[in-house]
């Protein structure tokens, strides 16, 4: 029994087998922007050929709901010293759009610093209809003293939300991952005893 002949057929055997898998891999892409091509189920192809300069209409999204607008407010609180604000106040959007807004951080503090923000909604029952595809609140996020990072909000909101809803307000509480967080303030046993301090 010859063992480096038949070693040697199975390093070339599995040599064939490697090549033959990247070159149907790398014929994959094209295969499938053909594919996509073809049927006009794919966006990204058809945003490609607009680029282009070629005359392909964008296919209208037909999930919006345009005769509806809803106003969403945007709230930030945090809880330490550092800067946290939506980039705007406000936006109006139609129901099935999907809209981005940003939110700016900035650390004001002499140290490295672990945070996360969780999101809040008013009115609570906008929440099961509020759907964030992208979100800085799906993550802990660490930050260099005095750096500054603005992070996007990307959603759309479920059309089947009840038309008696017409502002949403999106809040994030931003607050230190780990840290020592500050107490909220609590009043004195002196202020509130009654009589104050003569009783």
């Amino acid at each position: 029994m010859n063992l480096p002949r038949e070693n040697l057929l199975m390093v070339r055997k599995l040599a064939v087998i490697a090549v033959a898998m990247f070159a149907f891999g790398y014929a994959l892409v094209p295969i499938y922007k053909s594919i996509c091509e073809m049927t006009g189920i794919n966006i990204l192809a058809l945003g490609e050929q607009v680029i282009a300069g070629k005359s392909t209409k964008m296919p209208a999204n037909t999930q919006v709901d345009t005769s509806r607008t809803i106003t969403v407010e945007f709230d930030a609180n945090s809880r330490g010293p550092w800067d946290f604000k939506p980039a705007q106040r406000s936006i109006q959007v139609h129901p099935g759009e999907m809209t981005t807004v940003m939110y700016e951080f900035q650390n004001t503090q002499d140290r490295r610093m672990a945070a996360q923000a969780i999101p809040s909604y008013a009115p609570q029952q906008a929440s099961a209809y509020f759907n964030k595809l992208e979100c800085f609140c799906f993550n802990q996020y660490t930050l260099e003293p005095g750096e500054k990072k603005s992070w996007p909000v990307v959603f759309v909101i479920d059309p089947r939300l009840s038309k008696d809803v017409k502002t949403i307000t999106l809040s994030y509480t931003f607050f230190e991952v780990g840290g020592k967080t500050p107490p909220a303030p609590v009043a004195s046993l002196q202020a509130v005893a009654p009589g104050g301090l003569g009783s």
